[in-house]
């Protein structure tokens, strides 16, 4: 695939929806757009494997940031590093920094709870419960103590509606989300993850199980989503890290190759390891 595939990709899609960029500076700190998460000199182990290797990115809010580059190059670890999710693979310990919103979430006196509702996840493969869809939603709030049902209801509302399911399945709130096809079981996961009000969201490859139609529609609603939320997601496909991103950055091999905005980094990346991996040379 050429570079001028992924600029006519990108022409379209600013003139589809008029996004732009944040505005980046040096190594790739937004200018204009408050920093949310932010990782300094980051190392990571599994047991005597190094598995990171100084990675040093800062995010900015409510905006979308793709991580891409081959199978195994660390992408999904360093986004399990945001919520601590490493932290139960025994045997794993970091080195640097990893903060959100200034904060040093590795801090002793971080409640790691209270981080997951402020860093949602969702995962490659939907896991809904085997609960109907009205406790799937509500199960986040419930473990943060809201018993009003009335209350319950309006948040189990207004994520639906937030995911794009709303419509879809407000009148069988009370059958089971396992009947679901598995574009609703996605945008469920991540109705339930919006139930906690989260002000991250991590996405590792949302749409990879899914047909084209289904990945339109996370697609779209990435879209809507990053207006109130700031999203990391990884994906393998460049097609879509081109469409529904503001920023990317290019891992191989546990290191940070190259990170700036989508349109320059797939347009004239500065690096030519990132040319041949986007062009499909390599990986």
């Amino acid at each position: 695939m050429e570079l001028k595939t992924f600029e006519n990709l990108l022409q379209n899609r600013e003139k589809s929806d008029g996004s732009a960029a944040p505005a980046t500076g040096e190594h790739g700190k937004p200018k204009q757009n408050q920093i949310k998460v932010e990782t300094r000199s980051l190392n990571f182990f599994y047991g005597p494997l190094q598995a990171l290797f100084g990675i040093s990115m800062a995010m900015p809010e409510k905006s979308v940031t793709a991580l891409i580059g081959p199978s195994g190059c660390g992408k999904s670890t360093y986004l399990r590093t945001i919520n601590r999710m490493n932290d139960i693979v025994e045997g794993t310990r970091i080195e640097g920094d990893v903060l959100v919103d200034s904060e040093d979430i590795y801090s002793r006196q971080v409640d790691v709870v209270e981080l997951r509702k402020k860093v949602g996840m969702v995962f490659q493969k939907s896991n809904p419960f085997p609960k109907s869809i009205f406790d799937n939603i509500a199960f986040g709030p419930r473990l943060s103590g809201i018993k009003n049902r009335r209350q319950l209801e309006e948040i189990v509302t207004r994520s639906l509606q937030q995911a794009a399911l709303w419509d879809e399945v407000k009148d069988r709130l009370n059958a089971s989300a396992l009947a679901l096809s598995g574009g609703q079981q996605q945008r469920l996961c991540i109705a339930r993850t919006l139930a906690t009000s989260p002000d991250v969201i991590l996405m590792d490859e949302p749409a990879s199980a899914l047909d084209p139609a289904s990945t339109s529609r996370i697609e779209d609603l990435i879209f809507e989503l990053k207006k109130d939320y700031t999203i990391i997601i990884v994906t393998h496909n460049m097609q879509q890290a081109a469409r529904v991103s503001d920023c990317t950055a290019f891992f191989f091999q546990g290191r940070l190759i190259e990170f700036g905005q989508t349109k320059s980094l797939f347009t004239t990346p500065r690096q030519k390891q990132t040319e041949d991996y986007i062009t499909g040379r390599f990986g």
